[in-house]
């Protein structure tokens, strides 16, 4: 691993400490500035720092060597997002606010569309890998996963695609959706449906799916 890897490993506990520091600094001298400053730190730094991130390292679709020397872009995206992969409360308390948790993922560098409801408990893997239409509704524990891990004896391999999702899209409660899936305008996914990596889902596919249930 490269210097800058190591370094950019410590960052979910530089968010933490900054957090810890902000919280004993109120203890002692309470004032409204601790608990915005406690706010950007933990929502607003990270996707900023993301930003600044890509700008130098750009994140780009494609399959990555884990055991690459070089510096790996998705690495240090990964650290950056680390905190609420650990810690899927501070997402979930912005899904309870209509429209903010879609201006948050905005804010990483996705491109969400307008009247989108997330439920409380899904999960994301790579916020700045997504895309998504208008009039989206994602059932309770959904996963976007914008990455995927082939394990490799020599050497492991990550697979990295954007994940596309049209207009008017329904997405069924667990359903699990891998890097580089397609799912068309209009298309009603059914509960526990995975779509797999590069997969597209038309209207018909999806009908065909729902056929098949039980």
């Amino acid at each position: 691993m490269t210097m800058m890897g190591r370094l950019i490993s410590f960052y979910p506990a530089l968010l933490l400490s900054l957090a810890a520091g902000l919280a004993i600094w109120f203890v002692y001298r309470p004032s409204p500035i601790q608990p915005l400053a406690l706010v950007f730190v933990i929502y607003l730094l990270p996707p900023l720092t993301l930003r600044l991130h890509n700008r130098i390292w750009p994140l780009g679709d494609g399959l990555i060597n884990l055991a690459d020397p070089n510096y790996s872009a998705w690495w240090g995206a990964h650290q950056i997002q680390l905190l609420f992969i650990a810690l899927p409360q501070l997402e979930a308390i912005l899904r309870l606010i209509p429209g903010i948790y879609s201006a948050w993922l905005r804010l990483w560098g996705s491109k969400i569309g307008h009247k989108i409801y997330w439920t409380p408990n899904i999960e994301i893997t790579d916020r700045s890998m997504i895309e998504v239409g208008d009039r989206v509704v994602f059932g309770h524990k959904c996963k976007l996963l914008g990455h995927a891990i082939k394990p490799k004896s020599h050497a492991p391999r990550l697979y990295l695609r954007k994940i596309k999702i049209g207009s008017d899209v329904f997405i069924g409660a667990g359903s699990r959706i891998g890097p580089g899936a397609v799912i068309k305008d209009g298309v009603y996914l059914p509960i526990l449906t995975d779509v797999y990596v590069n997969q597209v889902v038309d209207t018909d596919r999806a009908k065909r799916a729902a056929g098949a249930e039980p």
